[in-house]
């Protein structure tokens, strides 16, 4: 199993950030790769993503939430990962993002990739194009 930790900081308030990050339906703008994240059966979010032109899909599950703080989950079945991202005050109007992901690569390709830094490059680019995003949708930023 990899582990990738990641931040940011983005200029807009704990509660905008996290309450953007909720909408999983907004996933595709921002994680490249993402086609769907939607509401699954029994409480679990559907993924669908397409990793180096092959379409995979997977259920997680939302393992612990701390409105305003912090957002857990694993996945039940597909790719298997889990994760957390916690949201700090940076400041006035601003927000710290930590991202900590856990995922094991399948095949040799994922192994490959996952070893050349190609999933904690993605992972970086994801948090910065969730900045621009959610930077350009809030009125406060």
């Amino acid at each position: 199993m990899s582990r990738i930790e990641e931040s940011v900081e983005v200029a807009v308030p704990v509660a905008a950030a996290y309450e953007q990050w909720c909408r999983t339906s907004a996933f595709p703008r921002f994680m490249s790769g993402v086609e769907e994240v939607a509401p699954g059966p029994a409480g679990t979010v559907h993924w669908v993503a397409r990793v180096d032109g092959v379409r995979r899909e997977f259920d997680a599950e939302i393992t612990e939430r701390v409105p305003g703080e912090r957002i857990a989950w694993r996945s039940v079945d597909g790719a298997e990962q889990s994760g957390v991202v916690t949201f700090h005050d940076a400041g006035p109007g601003r927000t710290r993002i930590m991202l900590q992901l856990d995922h094991t690569p399948h095949g040799v390709i994922d192994l490959i990739g996952d070893r050349l830094g190609f999933v904690a490059h993605q992972v970086h680019r994801c948090l910065q194009d969730f900045r621009a995003n959610v930077e350009r949708a809030s009125p406060a930023a």
